[in-house]
């Protein structure tokens, strides 16, 4: 009797864990269902789909896919070379992650085929330390690789026949003004959506027990709140970026660049302390600059917050500032002695959209773009000095 009691405390229990596992897992499923991302879930090396979401199973519409291996299911992802990737990701454990790779679905009767560009991830999953499957996370991104693609040909043309260079330069400011319009528009959109998943995501964590957090479970929660802050302050970058395209008459005024400089560092006033980093001013008296007091506000906080997060892990971060004049401009410097850039590999990288040259630290790539704009757009200019793991000096131009 006692045995048989045991018995039947044991397996209630079980069924109690299982019910709890089962629940969790619905409540990660409804989140992925409202997912504006392709999301499905593989299972073991012959990667079953276990889970697909609707934007998914919208790739493939009429298709079983739910408990068919990927080579049967999509055929198409077997001959395209996609299941080799799933393959390596599944053997090595390593996740594999896909950029603007093109995908061409078997078309509808009467349809010619058409490819779709997508940026994707292939994630492996473990069970008792060992791979059980593949998480894919992917979105279409044919609209702006189509773009780049346009661009990229009317480069192309442009430097093909002086004869043309009138219609070329007119075609390209309209498709540049396009691709304005779509970074302004897709960030809006995506607003909307990134918000709902952060609702989501802090609704999963308040309904469910701190007790019932098992596994991978508070770490995948974590990484998922990390992720949709840096989605939510790319789409702001975006944002900025595509008022600061429009912005080629900015409204300028004399402004005090103490008084910039000493709200800058109020607002950097945390990081200087967490890095134990010494700012030194040097600006004379009265000096001013005739800029957008906006403008120079940002200018001054990106070349400031870069010094001090890029700084160097075996000595104090040390950052100068100082103002000056120099040929007929007034130069604004920030001279730091952090990591240091390898400038061989081009300063156009440095400065351009989502490019960066130390990926350890968090950042977008997008402030010494937004920088660089700002200066060039008051017709001023700006310029790097930097030695690798040594330090970096920026100097702004400004005009008189």
């Amino acid at each position: 009797m006692r045995s048989r009691q045991q018995a039947d405390a044991l397996q209630a229990r079980l069924l109690a864990a299982a019910q709890e596992q089962a629940a969790e897992r619905l409540a990660f499923f409804n989140i992925f269902e409202q997912a504006p991302v392709l999301v499905a879930l593989l299972r073991d090396p012959g990667h079953r789909f276990e889970y697909v979401n609707p934007a998914y199973q919208a790739l493939f519409p009429g298709r079983r896919l739910v408990g068919l291996p990927v080579a049967e299911a999509v055929p198409e992802m077997q001959t395209q070379g996609f299941v080799t990737l799933m393959d390596r990701t599944y053997r090595t454990g390593e996740t594999y992650v896909g950029q603007a790779m093109p995908f061409t679905a078997l078309p509808e009767p009467g349809q010619p085929p058409h490819p779709i560009y997508y940026d994707f991830t292939y994630q492996a999953y473990r069970e008792n330390g060992e791979v059980a499957g593949i998480s894919i996370f992917a979105h279409d991104v044919t609209e702006q690789v189509r773009i780049r693609q346009q661009v990229e040909r009317l480069n192309q043309e442009l430097t093909a026949t002086n004869a043309d260079l009138h219609a070329s330069n007119t075609q390209l400011t309209r498709t540049n003004v396009d691709l304005d319009n779509f970074i302004y528009t897709a960030s809006h959109d995506l607003k909307a959506p990134i918000s709902n998943i952060e609702g989501l995501l802090l609704a999963l964590e308040h309904e469910m027990p701190a007790a019932s957090r098992l596994g991978d479970i508070p770490k995948i929660l974590t990484l998922m709140q990390e992720a949709t802050e840096r989605f939510q302050r790319t789409i702001q970058h975006l944002t900025d970026i595509a008022r600061l395209q429009q912005e080629h008459n900015q409204a300028s005024e004399t402004v005090q660049l103490v008084s910039v400089v000493e709200a800058v560092r109020l607002d950097l006033l945390p990081l200087l302390q967490q890095t134990q980093a010494q700012l030194a001013v040097q600006i004379p008296a009265g000096s001013t600059v005739t800029f957008s007091e906006k403008n120079l506000r940002s200018v001054v906080y990106n070349l400031l917050s870069n010094a001090l997060k890029y700084c160097h892990r075996e000595r104090l971060p040390q950052v100068y500032l100082r103002f000056y004049a120099e040929e007929g401009c007034k130069v604004l410097e920030v001279k730091d002695n952090g990591l240091g850039l390898d400038l061989s590999r081009g300063q156009n990288k440095l400065f351009a959209m989502f490019q960066r040259l130390h990926t350890h630290v968090e950042g977008t790539g997008l402030g010494l773009y937004m920088v660089k704009k700002i200066v060039e757009n008051a017709g001023g200019r700006i310029a790097v000095e930097s030695q690798l793991n040594q330090g970096t000096a920026f100097r702004v131009y400004f005009l008189y």
